[in-house]
């Protein structure tokens, strides 16, 4: 599939320059054709109609569809197979995280970006660990899609600027289950692993270099190692990394 959401597409619009000429519509229909199509779960039309717009004006991306309560959602989803489906977790029929877990279920390869009026810090824990890679208050949805838009496509987590500290909080407070964990896979060290705890709990690169009475340019090299061999590139993605993967509530 093509880098959508890359760069490459980002500055292609060349937001400010004239085309020297119109494209052609088999030109206009190959960029279409090659755009990453977003679906959009809203039980709201007029929301719908604003998001719609918005990702039409933006380029890289085009809408797939819409679908208006949780059940179509999960039904346009398996048809229309997206690239990113938002997905409001209000919704009637079957609410937001019914269809999550169904198509967490199914292994759809939508990246999902999920659509809440309000912080419920367990609701997007639980999101996040049925896959969700972004999560997006609908009051700034306009301001900020864009943005989320690249950089779930790009692989990364997008958490609005504003939940990010009570997800940590939350994910602080996950039970892990009584499982068999599977630090060992990753080749982490004792060390990096108690970093890796400390992250998760909230704690900055300060913090950490006090508790274990090591300097601020250890840890930042211990979690550099760390990102490394997980493959993350933040601090949110390792906290949701270690959750999923039970490197947490070690005892």
């Amino acid at each position: 599939m093509p880098a959508c959401g890359s760069e490459d597409n980002r500055s292609s619009g060349c937001a400010g320059f004239a085309p020297r000429e119109a494209p052609s519509s088999l030109t206009l229909m190959a960029k279409k054709s090659n755009s990453c199509r977003v679906l959009i779960a809203d039980d709201h039309a007029p929301f719908r109609d604003s998001v719609r717009k918005l990702i039409e004006s933006e380029n890289g991306f085009s809408v797939a569809g819409e679908a208006g309560d949780g059940r179509e959602a999960v039904e346009k989803t398996r048809e229309l197979q997206p690239d990113v489906l938002l997905l409001d977790l209000a919704m009637p029929r079957r609410n937001g995280l019914e269809a999550l877990r169904e198509l967490a279920s199914s292994s759809s390869p939508a990246h999902t970006i999920v659509l809440t009026a309000a912080i419920d810090k367990s609701q997007l824990v639980e999101a996040l660990r049925l896959g969700a890679r972004g999560v997006v208050l609908k009051d700034s949805a306009i301001e900020v899609l864009p943005e989320a838009l690249h950089s779930v496509m790009a692989g990364q987590y997008w958490v609005a600027r504003e939940t990010v500290g009570g997800l940590i909080e939350a994910l602080r407070s996950v039970e892990s289950p009584a499982e068999p964990r599977a630090e060992h896979q990753f080749d982490l060290t004792e060390r990096e692993l108690e970093i890796v705890e400390a992250v998760v709990a909230g704690f900055s690169n300060k913090d950490i270099a006090n508790q274990f009475s090591i300097s601020e340019h250890t840890v930042k090299h211990h979690l550099s190692s760390v990102f490394d061999k997980l493959g993350v590139s933040s601090r949110l993605e390792l906290a949701l990394f270690a959750l999923n993967h039970e490197l947490v509530g070690r005892n």
